[in-house]
């Protein structure tokens, strides 16, 4: 496989190929990943969760996510690498493009945020200064708070409408990847056929082009709730590398994520 940017990303939603992503956090993993072919690596904010013990994401510092950056970018050649701009570092587009400096230094090639039209100008201003984007929508983990919890958004028409208007504005600002997370299929597969840009859905059915999972809960070995749209690859191989192909394969395939999976 040759490295991965956002043109073979565009060209495989085009040609109606699915691809998957997963988070990694250090370098042992981000390199079994990308030997077996991970088209993207995201270094999610979700390690506050999942590497340091906390309830959410909003204790990440961009120091946190400076140095697990590094430790996964030394160890791809081929990946997509996207790094999470964590909590309240990007509230001002000066912010942001002076954190954003440090994850791109770091070893990002790109930079992800979550938060609708109101970060258009940010957007914008990012990719002025040589920053590319990858948007998130639906259920954002930095507004947990906001949300009342881990909740399914977009239920509602006018709520379904609000993220359907702000994914065609961040498009239209210069974001080259979406994530829409906890939405109902129908919503993710309106928002998918209306945007150029790639979009990749987590707990947002199978209609989306490609597919994201945090790699503890893609394995197995998530500590107290389990999200509804996960899938314990590593149960049903015994093998990681092989839990690591399987996911791919039914990313691709369109048979992950499934029913059981997928909120209406």
């Amino acid at each position: 496989m040759s490295k991965i940017g956002i043109n073979q990303l565009l060209k495989m939603k085009q040609e109606g190929i699915k691809f998957a992503s997963i988070t990694a956090y250090d370098a042992t993993f981000a390199k079994l990943f990308d030997d077996e072919g991970m088209p993207v690596i995201l270094i999610g904010d979700s390690l506050g969760m999942v590497m340091q013990g906390h309830s959410d994401t909003l204790p990440v510092t961009i120091d946190d996510m400076v140095y697990h950056t590094r430790c996964v970018r030394r160890a791809t050649s081929k990946a997509l690498v996207i790094a999470d701009l964590p909590f309240m570092t990007y509230a001002d587009p000066s912010s942001a493009c002076a954190n954003a400096a440090k994850l791109m230094a770091a070893g990002a090639s790109m930079v992800k945020i979550e938060g609708g039209d109101w970060l258009c100008d940010t957007v914008r201003q990012l990719n002025r200064n040589g920053v590319p984007v990858c948007a998130h929508l639906g259920l954002t983990p930095q507004s947990v708070h906001v949300f009342g919890g881990f909740r399914i958004q977009g239920r509602d028409e006018q709520q379904a409408d609000e993220i359907y208007h702000h994914a065609l504005a961040l498009q239209a600002a210069g974001v080259q990847l979406l994530v829409l997370e906890c939405v109902p299929a129908a919503l993710a597969e309106r928002i998918t056929k209306a945007l150029r840009i790639p979009v990749i859905g987590i707990g947002a059915g199978n209609a989306t082009d490609g597919q994201v999972l945090v790699m503890h809960d893609a394995f197995g070995v998530t500590s107290g709730y389990t999200p509804k749209f996960t899938k314990n690859f590593l149960a049903e191989t015994g093998d990681v590398r092989a839990a690591v192909r399987q996911y791919m394969a039914q990313v691709a395939d369109g048979s992950f994520p499934g029913p059981e999976q997928t909120f209406n």
